[in-house]
Parts: structure tokens; C-alpha cells; sequence
């Protein structure tokens, strides 16, 4: 993927996190006045807990998976992270979360990208929705790991103009890389231009919109 992006000059970028869940963002940027989204937690939130507890950052997480939620629970989690038990999505209503054919994995998917019959149905919110009730106007970081429902996530993003500075993407492969492609040009003409990008995870900082 990174051969056919032009990724934007940054210094500072730093890959945080396991090698099994990494991302590349200017941790360095980020501090006690810092807010990060977190959709989709699975079970490896080391990426979440290095902005706590690396960057004093306050971080939100989302996931409605009852397995994920377990993990959680079970974790001994830093001061400044809290973990809420629905998802992200372009309205708030009641979905279908499908099982992945594999049981040993723990991402369920909106869009059933693995064409199981087995589900739960849980809540989603829209993130403008979210964010108001939280009574957050802006965002320092969104992460997007949400098994193909990201480009409905960020057509929402775009509709409701929000205002995110660094925004990292999980793109998951449902549909033909053209899809793909177009919705990085229209995050681009919104401004959001990427610096990173590793296989199907792409980073990106938002700057002026291009006109």
C-alpha cells in the first residue's frame, strides 16, 4: 500500500505499540491535555496504554465485543482511560456484530466480512454523538480498528466536519482498493493527509483543507 500513497514529510513520528498492534504517531506532540478516541480495543491495548501512561494523554475506548470487554475487566487499567461497551458507527442505533470464521480471533464485523451465520447485536453511536455528550469539540487523535465499518465512520467524519488532528486507519479490505483510494482522496481534500502508512494501517495529520 505504501508504494501507491504519497505520504506528507513529518519528524517525530514514533511506531508505538506491540508488534502485533502498532502505530506510528508524534507521541511526543501529545500531553495531560490531550484527548484520544480509541474504536475497536480486541485484546492489545498496549498502543492505548502508552498514550496514558507514556503521554499523560485521556483516552476513550470503544468496543462492544463481549470477549474485549472481558479483557478489560480484567486488566489493571491507568487513571485516565476509560473503556465504553458500544461502538462506532454513522448513527446510534442497534447493529448486528458477525463472528470471525476463525473462534480463536476476537473482531466481530458490522459488515459480517467473513460471511458467518453466529452474531450479537449491541449499540453503536455516531462520533459527533459521542463527542457531545462527552462535551469533547475537537479530538488530538482517532484511532479506527473497526473491521470495514471505517468508511462509514469517516464519511461521518467528513459530514460533520469535525475537527481531529491525527487520525489512524485500519483499513480492512471488503470492497476493491478503488473504494479504498477515493476515500483517501476525499480525507485528503479535507485535509487529513497521511504521514504513515504500514500494509492496510495508514496515520494521518490533519492540516489546512485543499480547496
Amino acid at each position: 500500500m505504501g508504494r501507491i500513497i504519497k505520504l506528507e514529510p513529518m519528524q517525530g513520528l514514533r511506531r508505538v505499540g506491540s508488534e502485533g498492534a502498532p502505530w506510528t504517531v508524534p507521541l511526543d506532540e501529545f500531553d495531560s491535555s490531550s484527548v484520544c478516541y480509541l474504536a475497536g480495543v480486541g485484546e492489545d491495548i498496549t498502543f492505548d496504554i502508552a498514550l496514558v501512561e507514556q503521554a499523560r494523554c485521556k483516552a476513550h475506548s470503544f468496543d462492544p465485543t463481549p470477549r474485549a470487554a472481558t479483557h478489560i475487566e480484567s486488566l489493571n487499567l491507568p487513571d485516565g482511560y476509560t473503556f465504553h461497551k458500544f461502538g462506532i458507527w454513522s448513527s446510534d442505533t442497534t447493529l448486528k456484530f458477525f463472528a470471525p470464521e476463525n473462534p480463536s480471533n476476537v473482531s466481530h464485523s458490522i459488515l459480517n466480512l467473513q460471511r458467518t451465520e453466529e452474531y450479537f447485536e449491541a449499540g453503536v453511536r455516531r462520533l459527533k454523538s459521542i463527542m457531545d455528550e462527552l462535551g469533547h469539540t475537537e479530538l488530538d487523535l482517532l484511532k479506527i480498528d473497526i473491521e470495514g465499518a471505517e468508511y462509514e465512520v469517516l464519511e461521518s467524519i467528513i459530514e460533520d466536519d469535525l475537527k481531529i488532528k491525527y487520525l489512524c486507519v485500519d483499513f480492512d479490505q471488503p470492497y476493491p482498493i478503488i473504494k479504498t483510494l477515493i476515500m483517501l482522496r476525499r480525507l485528503r481534500r479535507h485535509g487529513y493527509l497521511p504521514v504513515a502508512v504500514d500494509g492496510w494501517d495508514i496515520s494521518f495529520a490533519f492540516k489546512s483543507p485543499v480547496k
